[in-house]
């Protein structure tokens, strides 16, 4: 079998890998474990074609587009141009993208074409009261009618993307995975007390200005509070950048609490995790979230939002907390809660433990597996 995976962000050494991109290494390391053949094809940061290898999988990344206008097309055809180029040397039998990867491509094709659903255009647009564009709209929906098969990361994704594009398509739902190994069950030695972790991108989604706003009353509770901000920055289509409208929220007595960090390797995450007293994702809308996972790995107390699939990830009360992220003093009031317990690692055993039962390696992988060779068959 040989699958070839569409995206952007895998990761190499200058490019901080998004979740996706994570995700895609993941699940293509432990495929070619299994004696799969994996290709990874996506657009590079750079004007230049290279060439990298991570092991066993070949990652092709394409020059970026000159194009004033049209990009995504022009990037469109140089994929399937090495798609066809791969498929001639050694018969390409699935390929699989995201919810906008397809518009372009041919309706037939001699490989399976599935999208997996991590939270396409219309779901996040809808989810956060916004409206969908016209034309990157278009596009999913075109995607959709030409893929062949669809793996949701969580049930709450796959059926809110049928409600919003109006189409129905039979999916599999597939958790995401952690690596239990290298997430491990944290020391309660190198805990930093009062220390609280945010881990993701730094924008408005993910519900980093609430918690920034929550600090405030934190502190008045708790002194000593400190907030590291893990993450790379966000920037609108101005260049806008989302870090420094945050700092505006920081006045002077929050300044000495709250350090932004910044992007860092997804290899060094996990030494964040084990150092903090509570993860924080207060996020306003996810699909299903491996950095909530990778914490919930780690037997941390983990503060998430009780929003779209969070019931699917946390289970309320027992391996975490999910709270209204948009309710400042209440995710405030709940943090100082767990921060004043003294059996604040009360949730750790047991999210770890549901972690591993219910997302560890080998049976998402045997999943994945088994749906692959299904669309083959």
């Amino acid at each position: 079998m040989h699958i070839v995976y569409l995206t952007h962000e895998y990761p190499k050494k200058d490019l901080n890998a998004g979740g996706i991109g994570s995700f895609v290494q993941f699940l293509a390391r432990n495929l070619v474990k299994q004696n799969i053949r994996v290709s990874v094809i996506g657009i590079n940061n750079e004007s230049k074609d290279i060439v990298d290898f991570d092991g066993d999988i070949s990652i092709y990344r394409l020059a970026k587009s000159n194009w004033k206008f049209g990009k995504f097309y022009d990037h469109t055809n140089r994929i399937l141009s090495k798609i066809n180029d791969l498929d001639k040397d050694e018969s390409v039998n699935i390929v699989e993208g995201s919810e906008l990867n397809f518009a372009f491509f041919p309706r037939t094709t001699s490989y399976k074409k599935i999208i997996r659903l991590h939270g396409g255009h219309h779901f996040f647009a809808i989810e956060l009261n916004k409206t969908p564009a016209l034309w990157r709209g278009y596009q999913e929906r075109q995607s959709f009618r030409k893929a062949d098969h669809y793996i949701a990361v969580s049930n709450y994704v796959g059926s809110q993307t049928q409600k919003y594009l109006k189409f129905y398509f039979d999916y599999k739902t597939i958790h995401n995975s952690v690596d239990t190994d290298k997430f491990s069950m944290s020391k309660p030695e190198n805990i930093e007390k009062n220390t609280l972790l945010f881990v993701g991108t730094v924008c408005e989604k993910k519900g980093i200005r609430q918690l920034v706003q929550a600090m405030q009353f934190i502190q008045k509770e708790v002194p000593t509070i400190k907030l590291k901000i893990v993450g790379r920055d966000w920037k609108d289509k101005a260049g806008n950048s989302f870090t420094t409208y945050l700092k505006t929220y920081i006045n002077e007595e929050l300044k000495e609490a709250i350090e932004i960090v910044g992007p860092v390797p997804h290899t060094e995450v996990s030494s964040y995790i084990e150092k903090a007293h509570i993860c924080v994702y207060p996020s306003h809308m996810e699909a299903m979230p491996i950095a909530w996972l990778e914490a919930l790995a780690m037997g941390k107390t983990l503060v998430a939002s009780d929003i779209g699939p969070g019931h699917e990830a946390v289970i309320n009360g027992v391996t975490g907390l999910l709270v209204n992220p948009f309710d400042i003093k209440g995710l405030a009031s709940s943090i100082v809660e767990v921060l004043n317990n003294k059996n604040f690692d009360i949730y750790g055993k047991a999210a770890r433990e549901n972690i591993i039962s219910r997302f560890n390696v080998d049976s998402i992988i045997a999943k994945n597996i088994q749906y692959y060779n299904k669309t083959l068959s």
